[in-house]
């Protein structure tokens, strides 16, 4: 059990992060216990034939959560984050070759689940504040006038300072972390993305009717944004260039098919309504 008091700032400091290295570390978890993350087997079967890579680091995961820096930004890139680890060095080199192996094959569809909970807490946020956030993002959380209540294992006491917190979405931690914060970077709790047990789905590519409407690559994109993402996410996703996927978009938004909404440096599309009422029903 544990209880973070939240001031007048630290409300105000609220922001969202997207962490390459905390997936990283997570994804090692999960692998490491199939039994508890039945949603990831297509990707655990995987991941254990990686071999060495993955158990050589496995003997350093009990020490990974403290040895890793809070996350801070949506647009963290991994090698940012692991040279601020702390902690032996090699253990950066074998965190970044199981990166390589096993989560950045699949970062694209991590990260536009990851992205497109973003979108739904920032607007969540911005129409009904910040208890409505806390209300809904895990079970096991509680929110009480100025105050964050948990159940779990206990931790040390958070302190916030007037510097706000950093939530951190994360497609494989079944449960929530709360990290204590250092060298200026805000505490942050990781938390389960919503929308996990699509991660893993054979997604199903237009079909005729509307690559014929369209063209294949506009309708191959428009079934992507059934849920908020960027232009570098549907890029990896399709294999198209991020200059193609701007101009097809554009198609798209001027059509009144997607529509478009800034979150600091990123432009997160989904599909409007017009736009999902066309993917329902062309065959």
């Amino acid at each position: 059990m544990g209880e973070i008091r939240f001031g007048v700032d630290d409300l105000a400091q609220l922001r969202f992060a997207v962490s390459p290295l905390w997936e990283t570390i997570a994804a090692l978890r999960a692998s490491a216990d199939p039994g508890c993350h039945a949603l990831h087997l297509p990707w655990i079967k995987q991941a254990l034939t990686i071999g060495r890579d993955r158990t050589d680091l496995l003997a350093h995961l009990p020490e990974l959560d403290a040895l890793a820096p809070p996350p801070r930004c949506p647009l963290a890139e991994i090698e940012e984050e692991l040279a601020a680890l702390t902690g032996p060095p090699e253990l950066a080199d074998l965190l970044l070759v199981w990166w390589r192996a096993g989560v950045r094959p699949h970062w694209p569809r991590i990260r536009a689940v990851l992205e497109a909970d973003l979108a739904y807490r920032t607007r969540q946020l911005a129409e009904d504040g910040i208890q409505e956030v806390f209300a809904h993002l895990h079970p096991s959380l509680r929110w009480s006038e100025d105050r964050l209540s948990w159940t779990g294992p206990p931790v040390g006491r958070i302190a916030l300072d007037g510097g706000g917190i950093t939530l951190a979405p994360s497609a494989f931690t079944a449960r929530c972390v709360l990290i204590s914060g250092r060298d200026g970077v805000p505490p942050c709790l990781v938390y389960p993305a919503r929308g996990i047990g699509t991660l893993w789905e054979r997604r199903a590519e237009p079909g005729d009717g509307l690559a014929r409407l369209l063209g294949r690559s506009r309708a191959g994109l428009l079934s992507r944004t059934s849920t908020p993402t960027t232009t570098t996410g549907l890029a990896g996703q399709t294999g198209l260039s991020l200059g193609a996927v701007s101009q097809h978009l554009a198609v798209l938004r001027d059509a009144g098919l997607v529509t478009g909404h800034r979150y600091r440096r990123e432009v997160y599309y989904r599909a409007s309504e017009l736009g999902l009422a066309l993917l329902e029903r062309t065959p």
